[in-house]
């Protein structure tokens, strides 16, 4: 069914749900974001992964009532496969968390209708916008430059690139995804949780709802708690709350909210203990944050394939054990250095506010000039307060790549590698860029720059001349979305899986 051009009212009619969540960029923050209460900047962007919900059956049979299971069907048109021998943990957890909420949260009037809707069975539909994977071999093979140009010529939702075969010539039956770092996994769960707690009338996100707050905590959590169990540990959660809220500044919750209710699980039912954790007062802290006025995020990919962020987080881990002396005062100096960085936004966004022509007047002057030119364009005293201001928010930066090159050699992993210091040294240098680095937990990814007014388009072309492909995100503060239309345009091959879940 083709539901391309239809109103949400329509969609409402026919019981399909569409949601959306947003990829992230975390700018401060990289491996003491695990630990309160330190905190990091995330940055959620364009880049959108949906999930599409709607019944797998349109007729219920009589026997269907006697049934104690749900049908499930995934569809991965990107996948470009006909089977799927493999799972996918991160949709299986978000129907297990999702349908537990359900029994949960729902009044007893509602359970006929909830077991409906279940004994239909869900056909969910999951698609990642291209932003969240590497295009380069595809523009390659096609004779196009590295350029965003090139990757906005390709179609929306275009499939994936898979090594088919292991080294040894045998056929690999896990095939390798090269993605950007831009957290397609927790995008994906809370898009999928989204979509099916609307679905199944646990939350409304709509505009007029009153309690859209209190809606999106729901999604929060249970993404939250889905994510964890499908990645076998409890992290940060950090990209799992920007994919629900969007650009903030961000404390994680305590460990123990996740690991005690999965404990838990082994002598209760799942409904109550969602329901109980549902209940239960979440920790985080999640602070407004957004890039000042006249700020541009660029994102750019340097074609090396990658970083595993469990291994290096793990490294850096024993190190804090091995050496807990050093480790301790690398991590206070990275903090001071965040907190400093976090503080000169702040302060720009403030002076944008009170100052507003003068602020756009120095901010597209010094997206001509190198920083090292920035100082001499100007002699009032405002004008110097903003420059000595972005001056002090590029110093921050350039203190916190020290110190994470510096935990990353004694780590025994390449947090800053060579080859990506010598990509951020160069782009530092350009015109216009106030501050670059490696987001996250470091390591071979998209490197991201802040740019000043419309120096980006510069950066974009140098990067290319340098085999590093400008990626077409952006920041985006809206956070988990319900949409009113299929996001394809064009059909495509799907590849399909069913699971059934007890």
């Amino acid at each position: 069914m083709h539901t391309e051009g239809l109103n949400s009212s329509f969609l409402y009619a026919l019981h399909i749900r569409i949601a959306s969540a947003p990829g992230k960029v975390l700018i401060t923050g990289g491996y003491l974001i695990l630990e309160r209460p330190n905190a990091g900047i995330v940055l959620s962007t364009n880049a959108r992964f949906y999930a599409i919900v709607k019944p797998l059956y349109d007729e219920l049979k009589p026997e269907c009532w006697l049934w104690s299971w749900t049908d499930v069907k995934l569809t991965s048109p990107q996948l470009n496969r006909e089977s799927i021998e493999t799972r996918n943990p991160f949709v299986e957890y978000a129907v297990q968390y999702a349908v537990a909420a359900a029994y949960a949260t729902l009044g007893n009037d509602k359970k006929d209708a909830l077991q409906k809707l279940l004994l239909q069975g869900f056909d969910i539909t999951i698609l990642g916008g291209n932003d969240f994977y590497s295009y380069r071999n595809e523009i390659e093979s096609r004779g196009l430059p590295l350029t965003p140009e090139s990757l906005a010529s390709l179609p929306p939702f275009t499939s994936i690139t898979f090594n088919s075969t292991h080294s040894n010539g045998e056929s690999n039956s896990k095939p390798e995804v090269a993605k950007t770092g831009l957290g397609s996994s927790a995008a994906m769960t809370t898009a999928v949780v989204a979509a099916l707690l609307s679905y199944l009338g646990v939350v409304n996100l709509s505009s007029d709802s009153g309690a859209h707050q209190e809606n999106l905590d729901v999604i929060h959590i249970i993404a939250q708690m889905a994510h964890c169990m499908a990645q076998g540990k409890v992290g940060s959660g950090f990209d799992v709350s920007s994919a629900v809220y969007g650009s903030h500044r961000y404390v994680r919750f305590s460990p123990q909210l996740i690991s005690s209710s999965q404990d838990a699980l082994r002598f209760m039912p799942l409904e109550e203990v969602v329901g109980g954790v549902l209940k239960g007062k979440w920790d985080h802290e999640r602070t407004k944050f957004s890039l000042p006025p006249l700020m541009n995020l660029l994102l750019g990919e340097p074609g090396s394939g990658g970083s595993s962020t469990p291994s290096m987080v793990g490294a850096v881990k024993n190190w804090q054990k091995s050496d807990p002396q050093n480790s301790s005062n690398t991590w206070r100096q990275l903090s001071e250095a965040n907190a400093t960085l976090e503080a000169q936004l702040n302060l720009l966004n403030k002076l944008a506010e009170q100052h507003s022509e003068t602020y756009k007047s120095v901010i597209y002057t010094c997206s001509m000039y190198q920083s090292d030119k920035w100082i001499e364009q100007t002699s009032e005293a405002i004008n110097l307060e903003i420059v000595k201001t972005l001056i002090g928010a590029r110093d921050a930066m350039l203190n916190i790549r020290f110190h994470m090159r510096e935990m990353g050699k004694a780590a025994g992993i390449p947090i800053e590698p060579e080859s990506q210091t010598q990509l951020l040294d160069a782009t530092m240098n350009m015109p216009g860029v106030l501050f670059a680095g490696v987001p996250g937990a470091g390591g071979f990814d998209a490197v991201f720059a802040v740019t000043l007014g419309d120096s980006g388009q510069n950066l974009s072309k140098a990067w290319s001349s340098h085999n590093v492909l400008a990626l077409l995100v952006k920041e985006d503060p809206r956070g988990v979305s319900i949409e009113n239309v299929d996001p394809r345009v064009n059909q495509i091959t799907s590849g399909v899986s069913s699971v059934r879940i007890a």
